[in-house]
């Protein structure tokens, strides 16, 4: 009897015979497809349980000839890739065993009406809103009244005019080279939202994006259903917006598991501004996997304050890249791991022309004896990014001695007129700090809960509006109240 190659891969039976298959790139015509000599190779370098994911999400979502290239292009890419392990540098500390022993299931519609009734519109009038539910529109729950002429929020299959289709579609697919994840929401996205402001527009107040994750199985079950929301925003020369991210679970529930997988592309045209703050407190036994890739043309500005609490496993990939001089860049997050979670940040800021100006803060608690935090910062400035001022710094706070933090903060400098610094510490509450505040008359359980949230707010004050901070510091309260020993009476 033959042996059986040990990569030999049976592809999955498609309903569709025209809809390009996983097994073989996808391409429009006859004369670009490859050799049929070359297909045992690609099947042999595939990732069976890759390409059965994507091939599961295909299925689900609803054609889009807008929409094609994207896929065409992401499907294209997974032929290649595997699914990343702690061989990998990259997740070398960032374990995605909770997914792949998951039952993969993507969400292909929408819950019935009854599930948006513990949802509702905002209630600040003058904030503009937008509520994406497992990477659909709700429009029913979103307000958008009031736009400045030109501005477009919504669908990519909803926008009226030719042009401005056109031009959205100069930004798909993007040049940005993601990895698996990135991949996988541009096959299965079954939407595009869009944000363009026209040139010299500046938008008053903040754009809401509410993501809720309505589909998830119960704690404990091996059924992790997917969503991929996907988000371009095109801010035009001289235009100005404020955007606020906000994920979270459609029912409040903590324990329901899903795996939410996003991507939010940002395109700041010449002398624009774009105000980024993100807000993930999604259910702690859920994947929240992010993608957030930014390009900054001349004297543009973009500045992102993350707070980051939920997930059992939480990613965010930030990459920055400016292709213009006297740009500026300012990323500031806050990462809390209070449960046996995993909150992982990886970013990349590039420097390419003159005086580009980057800053970079990152904060994060680990209070839980099995949560991890990840960082792994990277800016590289490139030969012609002369005269570059660029910081970086991360500071961790450990509260239980077996909690565990990775950090790798990395400088990577060709040009020589620069001025670069970056900095790393990780350390608990220091004692006499507690015994300052104590010789004052604090109670040790209030001195502990003080310095803590002093901790975040240098991150949590640079959210744009107080309401924001006021949520936000609320929030993080809830989750950062430690127990304390009773002391003894003497």
């Amino acid at each position: 009897m033959a042996a059986v190659s040990p990569f030999t891969y049976t592809p999955i039976t498609r309903k569709n015979p025209l809809t390009p298959s996983f097994t073989t790139p996808s391409k429009s015509t006859p004369s670009k497809v490859k050799p049929t000599h070359f297909l045992p190779k690609i099947k042999a370098l595939s990732d069976p349980f890759v390409l059965q994911i994507a091939e599961s999400l295909e299925d689900s979502i609803p054609t889009s000839s807008n929409l094609q290239k994207l896929r065409d292009s992401s499907s294209e890419s997974l032929l290649s890739v595997s699914w990343p392990s702690r061989k990998d540098e990259s997740f070398r500390f960032t374990d995605t065993s909770f997914i792949k022993q998951s039952d993969i299931i993507p969400v292909s519609n929408l819950k019935k009406l009854d599930f948006y009734k513990n949802l509702s519109v905002s209630e600040d009038t003058l904030l503009l809103n937008l509520t994406i539910v497992d990477g659909f529109i709700v429009d029913s729950l979103s307000q958008l009244v009031g736009l400045p002429e030109g501005v477009f929020i919504g669908s990519l299959n909803s926008i009226e005019s030719s042009e401005l289709t056109k031009r959205v579609l100069e930004f798909l697919p993007s040049h940005e080279k993601g990895d698996l994840f990135w991949s996988l929401n541009g096959v299965g996205s079954p939407d595009l939202v869009v944000v363009y402001v026209p040139e010299g527009c500046k938008v008053e107040g903040l754009l809401h994006l509410r993501y809720v994750s309505s589909e998830g199985s119960d704690k404990g079950s091996k059924k992790l259903p997917v969503s991929n929301p996907r988000v371009l925003v095109v801010v035009e020369k001289g235009g100005e917006i404020g955007i606020v991210e906000e994920y979270m679970s459609g029912d409040g529930d903590a324990d329901l598991s899903y795996w939410s997988n996003s991507v939010m592309e940002i395109v700041v045209a010449e002398e624009a501004k774009v105000s980024h703050s993100y807000i993930q407190t999604q259910s702690l036994n859920s994947a929240h996997i992010k993608w957030t890739s930014v390009r900054q043309e001349k004297s543009s500005t973009y500045e992102l304050v993350e707070v980051s609490t939920g997930g059992k496993l939480s990613r965010h990939n930030v990459h920055m890249q400016q292709v213009g001089p006297d740009t500026i860049t300012q990323l500031s997050t806050f990462h809390l791991s209070g449960s046996d979670q995993t909150q992982d940040l990886h970013s990349k800021i590039v420097l390419d022309h003159p005086r580009g100006y980057s800053r970079q803060l990152h904060k994060c608690i680990v209070a839980h004896s099995l949560g991890q935090a990840v960082f792994d910062g990277n800016v590289q400035v490139n030969r012609y990014a002369q005269q570059t001022d660029a910081g970086q710094l991360t500071r961790s706070l450990i509260l239980e001695p077996r909690a565990t933090v990775n950090v790798k903060p990395n400088l990577q400098i060709i040009a020589d007129d620069v001025k670069c610094s970056h900095g790393a510490a990780i350390y608990d509450l220091e004692e006499d700090q507690l015994f300052y505040l104590r010789a004052r008359g604090i109670d040790l359980q209030t001195a502990r809960q003080s310095l803590i949230i002093s901790f975040a707010a240098e991150v949590i004050a640079r959210f744009p509006s107080s309401d924001l901070r006021k949520k936000v510091e609320s929030h993080v309260k809830k989750l950062l109240n430690p127990p304390v020993p009773v002391e003894k009476s003497v």
